[in-house]
């Protein structure tokens, strides 16, 4: 499967905090963490992490993340937010230690998903600047799949950073304690 070698980790690493955050159960109870990317997990972690504690936040969130949508919807021959081909997850992996490394420079994108400004994923997207109006507009037009485990994106794709974008605004579908996994079919 190719890829678009050019995809854009900050962003995606920022989509999936935006989308984790929101599942937690102090939010939308879609995973069982409560508050961990918001600000008792930063108390609870700066501690024991004092430079790194909010990745070390957002690993975790993420794990419960990936299992719970797994648990919900894992459709084969298919792309998630927490289910990429191993080449990008392989990128992705090898961007932490430069995250950490420069950990600074997050900490502004950190206080900005502790607590969001809306329940709205997707006005929270626009605020936080990982989404224009175009692809919002996309986003608004999926549906959820006839057993409302799933918000199916039409085609096949292979994975870009407009396919990200997809793959984490489709949550919006999703209803408090019932995810509906946004997904996308490999190909193309």
């Amino acid at each position: 499967m190719r890829t678009d070698d050019n995809l854009n980790l900050d962003r995606l690493l920022k989509l999936r905090l935006l989308i984790a955050r929101f599942g937690e159960m102090d939010q939308a109870r879609w995973w069982n963490t409560r508050g961990l990317l918001g600000h008792f997990g930063e108390m609870a972690l700066q501690r024991g992490f004092p430079k790194t504690h909010f990745f070390a936040q957002a690993r975790l969130v993420f794990n419960v993340a990936t299992h719970r949508c797994r648990e919900v919807f894992d459709p084969p021959g298919s792309i998630t937010l927490w289910k990429l081909p191993a080449e990008v997850e392989d990128r992705f992996e090898a961007e932490w230690s430069d995250w950490i490394d420069h950990a600074d420079e997050w900490i502004t994108f950190a206080s900005e998903i502790q607590a969001p400004k809306s329940t709205d994923i997707l006005e929270e997207a626009r605020r936080l600047k990982l989404a224009d109006d175009d692809i919002i507009q996309v986003a608004r037009q999926l549906r959820r799949s006839a057993e409302n485990r799933a918000v199916p994106i039409p085609g096949e794709h292979r994975p870009s950073d407009r396919i990200l974008a997809l793959l984490a605004l489709g949550f919006f579908r999703s209803e408090p304690g019932a995810p509906a996994i946004p997904y996308a079919r490999l190909g193309g």
